[in-house]
């Protein structure tokens, strides 16, 4: 029998997983609210208010003696600054992504997301994996070949998602509990601080300028809230992930790009011709594979952690 305790903590990090997710899911409608603000001037702002809405959570929670210890380990700076470059990279594809009309290929990008994480253990850490996942990470590769030959178009947005992300995540299981989720969001936000002025410095060049202010007091509003968009998922995933184990994550993953999907076809009525949705159709197969395999490998762990009946 499950624990009261263990049973509370595993319900708590499947509602904060589960929120994270189901933010990122709805970010695409958020984003295009912000219009006529360009993708490069939003991930300035959301970089910028980002920094600032950690601050004042270090300051609310007292997390600066932690921060302080961070500070003065330069490999672990040094990891959070390639963090804060692969985040600034996957932030910034996703808004030019969203903003140019390619939400369902945003999607993509996250579907295929859990099986780019597999091959970078694979390369990476060495790991071994099992059949069923090869069998996955093969589908997949299909997928990809029918979209850029069938569909004649190559889906960099959805690969370059997938690549950042996945490297990002690994650098987070890298690094390890030594940084926790405020304090690395903090300094990955603050080394791309550079990167964010001489955007808005750029912007400020363009026939179309600063839209921040300039477009009534509730557009302003909404782009003042990219920072808190973007930390508050961020840590609820991080709350999450410390709950609950890593194949119930890789269950409730896919609500994200399945509410991207469905924002990109059924809001936004982007076109969905037969050749990519044969792509699509197969993405899935090979998203059905990875999640047969999840779950035939749950088992087997419940059933050799069970204790025998004596």
């Amino acid at each position: 029998m499950i624990p009261e305790t263990t049973r509370a903590t595993q319900t708590a990090g499947v509602a904060y997983a589960g929120a994270a997710y189901l933010l990122w899911g709805v970010l695409p409608l958020y984003f295009l609210l912000l219009v006529p603000t360009g993708p490069w001037e939003v991930v300035a702002w959301r970089v910028l208010l980002s920094f600032v809405f950690c601050i004042l959570l270090l300051t609310v929670t007292r997390g600066w003696a932690p921060f302080g210890v961070i500070l003065r380990q330069p490999k672990l700076l040094g990891w959070t600054a390639l963090a804060g470059v692969l985040i600034y990279i996957n932030w910034q594809v996703f808004l030019i992504g969203t903003l140019s009309d390619n939400v369902v290929e945003t999607s993509l990008g996250y579907f295929i997301n859990p099986i780019t994480t597999v091959l970078l253990g694979v390369f990476v850490l060495k790991e071994r994996i099992r059949r069923l996942q090869w069998a996955a990470i093969a589908i997949a590769a299909i997928a990809v070949v029918v979209i850029i030959v069938a569909y004649g178009d190559f889906p960099w947005i959805a690969l370059s998602l997938t690549a950042s992300f996945g490297v990002y995540g690994l650098i987070k299981k890298k690094i390890g509990p030594a940084v926790d989720a405020v304090s690395g969001l903090t300094l990955e936000s603050f080394w791309l601080i550079p990167i964010a002025v001489v955007q808005l410095i750029v912007v400020a060049t363009t026939p179309a300028g600063i839209t921040m202010g300039g477009n009534g007091w509730v557009h302003a509003v909404l782009l003042a809230f990219a920072g808190v968009a973007t930390a508050v998922p961020l840590l609820l995933f991080a709350a999450g992930t410390r709950r609950i184990n890593l194949t119930v994550i890789g269950m409730i993953q896919f609500i994200t790009p399945v509410m991207q999907f469905l924002i990109g076809v059924a809001i936004l009525h982007e076109p969905m011709p037969p050749e990519r949705w044969a792509g699509f159709i197969i993405a899935w197969i090979a998203i059905g594979v990875f999640v047969v395999d999840l779950l035939i490998a749950a088992r087997r762990g419940r059933r050799i952690a069970q204790p025998e009946l004596v």
